[in-house]
């Protein structure tokens, strides 16, 4: 039985990657290490806090002790680190907080990997780090080049305090492979959506006000184009890679479903206001607002590499994963109203005797 350590796993995509493997037909023990910051929700793992195979740890990875002991306790062979602050404005608002998580972390999390696996002749039998990262890590491309896309010798040209920071984390993974030979792998996903995504993304976000009536905002004109990646898809990839991808190397991860924003709004009102029969959900809600800083144009990935050496695709349209997705959140409304109000926090207290961190804060 393997045994996965994931960081951030009460996050968006740490939850569903979680899910893939306790869901699926895999035999392994999985660990769940998160600081419980204000996007980590364990309700969205209740279908599997009974598992044997499952255990939890509220834990900080930038915390030495704390993260060397879990390992220790729990010997894992593949440590995959989603745990990072992801969004773009918070980012602009208080930059420091990414840089201590999302670089500093990473580094302690290679630290304490490295000295539990590092064997006494240099070598790191069958272990395995993956470091989860991000198509905004390579900066913007054109909309008059719609035939430009990413790929992974793409030069980093981050724009945004955030993907700044997950550049960095990258370029020490990347050193550590190459310093101390570290058995490391880095993906870099395009803008992944579906269930249990905290609504301060777009998707959700939309969803969420067009129920409620509320202004959907808009940044800019609208245009700024994205691809999109439903989340199973993209933990289906993650798992590949870490079990057969080659040591060292990077891998883009795409859905080959480029949308402009504006798009994307306009097909969330349609398809809430048909599933609700509501007339006022309908594009009177659009309020386009001032541009981000440094907002990036489009974001294209090329993701050949994983298709040619692992045979990995995307199953998912994005007009079956939105439907999916809108579906989702229509059906949870209670999931949406926790994490919304703040009420999952009881959710913390009643589970674990205390309540999570944004709580404290």
């Amino acid at each position: 039985m393997k045994r996965y350590l994931v960081t951030g796993g009460a996050g968006f995509i740490g939850s569903n990657f979680i899910l893939h493997l306790l869901h699926g037909e895999h035999c392994a023990r999985v660990v769940n290490v998160d600081a419980l910051t204000y996007a980590g929700n364990l309700e969205n793992l209740r279908s599997v806090e009974d598992d044997p195979r499952y255990a939890f740890y509220q834990a900080d990875i930038r915390d030495p002790e704390a993260m060397s002991a879990i390992i220790e306790a729990e010997q894992p062979d593949y440590v995959v680190n989603f745990a990072a602050e992801s969004h773009v404005d918070r980012s602009i608002e208080d930059p420091g907080i990414f840089e201590s998580t999302n670089v500093g972390g990473t580094v302690n999390l290679l630290n304490v990997c490295r000295a539990a696996w590092e064997q006494a002749d240099g070598g790191y039998g069958e272990h395995r780090y993956l470091q989860v990262s991000t198509d905004e890590v390579y900066g913007t491309l054109s909309l008059d080049e719609p035939d430009s896309f990413f790929i992974e010798r793409t030069p980093l040209s981050p724009h945004s305090p955030y993907s700044a920071s997950k550049a960095s984390a990258d370029l020490f993974v990347g050193a550590y492979g190459d310093t101390f030979g570290m058995p490391v792998l880095i993906t870099r996903c395009s803008n992944n959506y579906g269930p249990y995504q905290f609504p301060e993304k777009l998707i959700p976000l939309m969803i969420h006000n067009a129920c409620h009536h509320e202004a959907l905002p808009v940044y800019g004109d609208g245009l700024n184009v994205r691809d999109w990646l439903f989340v199973e898809d993209h933990c289906a990839a993650i798992d590949l890679v870490l079990r057969e991808g080659r040591i060292g190397e990077v891998y883009n991860v795409g859905g080959h479903n480029e949308r402009a924003n504006i798009d994307i709004v306009e097909t969330i009102i349609r398809l809430v206001g048909e599933r609700l029969d509501d007339p006022e959900i309908n594009s009177s809600l659009i309020t386009f607002v001032e541009d981000r800083k440094g907002h990036d144009r489009r974001y294209g990935i090329d993701a050949s590499k994983i298709a040619a050496e692992l045979g990995w695709r995307p199953e998912t349209p994005f007009e079956a994963g939105i439907e999916k997705t809108i579906d989702w959140y229509l059906s949870h409304p209670s999931w949406v109203e926790h994490v919304t109000s703040g009420a999952y926090q009881d959710y913390y207290e009643k589970m674990y005797g205390h309540r999570g961190a944004a709580a404290e804060a």
